[in-house]
């Protein structure tokens, strides 16, 4: 068997509070079903937290319309660190992430009635779509993309996250990267000028190459539905040398601290990854538990360094107050959920307060 990726199942975002986090992005992305809350400490990522573990508070949220989650993470033994500079478009890392929404005009006078910093108006990105976009309460920056690959219901016409804006030194190299080890072997658009649609971003006015790349072949796997489609956006930049958004940081610090990837077979992944000369840099091992939830978790850095975790699911709670939780290990690899059995963590969805 070799291995599966499922699709993205979620983005990390460092914050400075958790739950404040979880509530922004509940209350205007709609972000509000919880698969896992824990306080605890990070003892496997010591490459990228100073080489000592760091007690930290993490919330993972999905959006049941679709697309990946976010893992919410704030250090606790720590204070968190925000760059010292404002991330421009091209700088090395994790830029700006993608949600899908099924009504663009919707989302948009949504985020504006609601006071949100909203970048610009709606324009129409250079694979078609109509997009825009926002810059949320801790300083990261969102594009609301519309798409027509739906789940399930959710409370706001944005469903998850559907891919992400990377930040990188080569584009070639890395376009064969993403191509080779995550599947996204479809070059939708490729080329080099200055592109109106996204110089409303903070650098975006400066010519620069741009490339956004999807998957060919539909993706496979439990919850390959749930995640639907993705994309990558990479941009490297011509008008300027470029920094690294995490110099001087640590992993968990502010900001997108990975790109996570659900996957099946980690062995032959590692294989994979070890051939292609990006070996495992960390590797949390089979029976890692997160809260209610349990894996196998390791993570790659693409040929800028940025992260790349990758996570085989091994157990998920469905109905917490019942007692359901999923266990995967005795599951065909390559074979979906039903529907009706993702659909009912909507009994865990968290509603706020008035």
């Amino acid at each position: 068997m070799t291995y599966i990726i499922s699709g993205i199942q979620q983005v990390g975002i460092g914050v400075s509070n958790v739950h404040e986090g979880f509530k922004w992005y509940n209350k205007y992305l709609g972000m509000d079903v919880p698969i896992f809350e824990e306080a605890a400490e990070a003892k496997l990522m010591l490459p990228y937290t100073g080489g000592k573990p760091h007690a930290r508070h993490a919330i993972l949220a999905i959006n049941l319309k679709g697309g990946g989650g976010f893992e919410i993470w704030q250090y606790t033994s720590r204070t968190p660190v925000a760059a010292k500079f404002k991330p421009q478009l091209g700088d090395l890392g994790l830029f700006c992430a993608k949600i899908k929404t099924d009504n663009i005009e919707a989302s948009f006078n949504f985020l504006k009635t609601e006071k949100i910093n909203v970048l610009g108006n709606i324009s129409v990105s250079p694979i078609g779509k109509k997009h825009f976009y926002i810059e949320d309460a801790f300083g990261n920056l969102f594009e609301i993309i519309e798409d027509d690959k739906w789940f399930g219901n959710g409370l706001k016409n944005t469903g998850g996250p559907i891919g992400i804006t990377i930040g990188v030194s080569n584009i070639e190299k890395s376009i064969k990267f993403y191509s080779d080890i995550l599947g996204y072997d479809k070059i939708l658009f490729q080329a080099e000028k200055n592109f109106e649609d996204i110089s409303v971003l903070p650098g975006g006015t400066v010519k620069c190459k741009r490339a956004i790349l999807t998957h060919s072949k539909e993706r496979q796997g439990p919850f390959s539905k749930l995640f639907g489609n993705s994309y990558i956006e990479l941009i490297e930049a011509t008008g300027y040398t470029p920094r690294k958004i995490f110099e001087n940081r640590f992993w968990g610090d502010l900001g997108f601290i990975h790109l996570c990837f659900d996957i099946k077979n980690m062995a032959d992944l590692k294989t994979k990854c070890e051939s292609a000369g990006h070996p495992f840099t960390v590797d949390g091992g089979a029976g890692f538990e997160m809260g209610e939830a349990a894996g196998h978790f390791t993570y790659i850095e693409d040929p800028d360094g940025t992260l790349i975790e990758f996570v085989e699911t091994k157990k998920i709670p469905i109905m917490k107050k019942w007692g359901w939780y999923l266990d995967l290990k005795k599951r065909a690899p390559e074979k979906r959920l039903p529907d009706w059995m993702l659909k009912a963590l909507k009994f865990n969805r968290k509603k706020l307060n008035k």
